[in-house]
């Protein structure tokens, strides 16, 4: 018996005619009962938001009124716009999460020029996902889907059980002690929040991403927040420079050296504008200047893809733009971990994307981003050599290998089998009780839950391993090279110790965003496949090979 050829059929290489395969409609033709059937559905589902709306603002708004006469009008603010969020995003989960997505670079600008710093604000944009979370979770039970992706099953309940058993064993006993050192239970629901609570994001997006036109949409709403956020970090340091914000520059002794809120400018939190020290350190659009440094370190990799992976050569120019405005405020920002990583995350990029091997798209980029580099050292030679000086100095007085090695030696000199508690060293449970400053993130998992950071570590290995896998599997080149780029984002914060960034936004969030990414990709792909294989039978189907060159004519011409 002979066995059946299972090797699919390729789609026709249209690149010798100048034309790619996005460039045809294929469509399906609907009928216009099911065209009829569709604009109703259209109409029921924008019927359903307004009334949603109307409700959820009419409760807000009598809410918030009871709240300003009782308490004042931050907390009315707070009361009210929680409402109308926590209803929408709970009757619209899949809008919640572009909302989400939209309101997490500004949060730390909303967090202290309108809420005044309070936690309630800083929690805002959970009243998006949280919801979300359960409404879909909802939905794919009625679907009989499952809510975790199958290859994450497993780790996911290992480490769940190993916090459960660290949780009962520390923050509940310690609750129960003679001198409990604050509210270790609240502390443990904190840390526990911060390990796993954005975890539902990787189902939330791959749920949310079901075509190509939606991953285009995502990649480009990251990169227009990419450059809208950079924008506003330029114009932060214009103010500071011109004197329009007063800066840190006339204090005295340490306090020239401090961050602090009460010189923040146009947007973000504290800040250090001290230049007559070569000190500088500014939170662009975030809360503290650490988390823009990791803002700017992560759409690197979100430009990239758009620069080098859209199938639009306009949105690949404008990808470009974000990324060179990623560099500038990599530069200016005074933020020495971006200032390093930045250029080497493009240059590792460029060689694990392939993108070396394709000339044509290659090298005007790479000479457009030197041609910018060199421009900056001729315009502004002074700015960049502090920044290097500066970032050199800092290298060579306190190296990130022993800095790491410190905070290691710290943890394993008092270590404990389940740790001292969860979230007794969480940015933020610090409210609610005694704890460790420890600014590596694994040290830090090693106080907190002692034997679980193994456990811990498995589980993000598990997931980096299952997203390699999906990302490997691509056939088409431009999904392929998105894969890439946003698995080794997903390799680098898994593994990295330095400072805590997946402890905190925005990577806490773009981790688990970017995971269910990569794993929606293999069907986009399948789908891509299909759609070509569509595409080439209706070529194959022109009669003569001077209609499909009359065909090919008039793509080109409407480019």
């Amino acid at each position: 018996m002979t066995r059946k050829s299972t090797k699919q059929p390729k789609p026709l290489d249209l690149s010798k005619l100048g034309v790619k395969f996005d460039d045809f409609d294929v469509k399906p033709e609907l009928t216009p009962k099911e065209i009829s059937i569709q604009d109703k559905q259209n109409k029921k589902n924008r019927q359903k938001f307004i009334n949603n709306f109307i409700l959820a603002l009419s409760l807000g708004i009598v809410v918030g009124a009871i709240l300003f006469f009782i308490k004042d009008e931050k907390l009315a603010i707070a009361g009210g716009g929680g409402i109308i969020v926590l209803m929408l995003s709970f009757n619209h989960p899949y809008l919640a999460i572009w909302a989400f997505t939209i309101y997490m670079p500004f949060s730390g600008t909303i967090t202290y020029w309108i809420g005044g710093g309070s936690p309630i604000f800083q929690l805002a944009k959970d009243g998006f996902a949280f919801p979300a979370y359960i409404a879909i979770s909802q939905e794919l039970k009625k679907k009989k889907l499952p809510f975790v992706y199958p290859g994450l099953v497993e780790s996911l309940k290992i480490i769940s059980i190993t916090l459960t058993i660290i949780f009962i064993s520390t923050n509940i006993a310690q609750q129960f002690s003679g001198d409990p050192k604050g509210k270790p239970i609240i502390m443990g629901i904190f840390g526990i929040k911060v390990l796993l609570g954005y975890f539902p994001l990787i189902t939330c997006v791959y749920h949310l991403i079901k075509t190509k036109v939606e991953l285009l949409w995502f990649t480009r709403l990251h990169v227009i927040l990419s450059i809208v956020c950079c924008c506003l970090g330029i114009l932060q340091y214009q103010m500071l420079s011109s004197g329009a914000c007063q800066g840190t520059d006339h204090l005295v002794g340490d306090d020239l050296f401090k961050a602090t809120l009460e010189y923040k400018c146009l947007v973000g939190g504290s800040l250090v504008f001290s230049p007559s020290q070569n000190m500088i350190r500014l939170p662009g659009t975030f809360v503290a200047p650490w988390q823009w440094a990791w803002f700017l370190i992560a759409n690197a990799f979100t430009t990239f893809a758009t620069t080098f992976s859209d199938s639009s050569i306009k949105w690949r120019l404008i990808g470009f733009f974000g990324l060179s405005l990623v560099f500038v405020n990599s530069v200016i920002s005074g933020q020495r971990i971006a200032l390093f990583l930045v250029p080497l995350i493009v240059v590792a990029l460029l060689i694990l994307t392939g993108q070396l091997s394709k000339p044509k798209t290659f090298i005007p980029i790479v000479g457009g981003i030197s041609a910018l580099i060199m421009v900056a050292f001729i315009l502004f030679p002074d700015v960049l050599q502090e920044r290097i000086d500066s970032a050199v100095g800092r290298w060579n007085a306190s190296p990130p290998t022993e800095f790491i090695s410190e905070q290691a030696g710290h943890s394993t000199g008092s270590f404990k089998i389940f740790g001292y508690g969860i979230g007794r060293a969480t940015n933020a449970a610090r409210a609610f009780g005694e704890s460790a400053l420890i600014e590596t993130y694994y040290p830090k998992l090693l106080y907190e839950i002692g034997l679980g950071t193994l456990i811990y570590a498995g589980f993000l290995t598990t997931i980096t391993v299952v997203t390699f896998k999906a990302y490997r599997s691509l056939k088409d080149k431009n999904l392929r090279s998105y894969g890439a780029c946003f698995w080794v984002f997903t390799l680098f914060i898994s593994y990295n110790t330095y400072y805590y960034p997946l402890d905190v936004d925005p990577v806490a969030v773009y981790y688990w965003v970017f995971a269910g990414l990569i794993l929606r990709l293999p069907i986009i792909d399948k789908q891509e496949h299909e759609r070509n294989m569509k595409i080439t039978k209706k070529i194959q189907d022109l009669i003569t090979t001077k209609q499909l060159k009359t065909y090919v004519k008039m793509i080109q011409k409407t480019k």
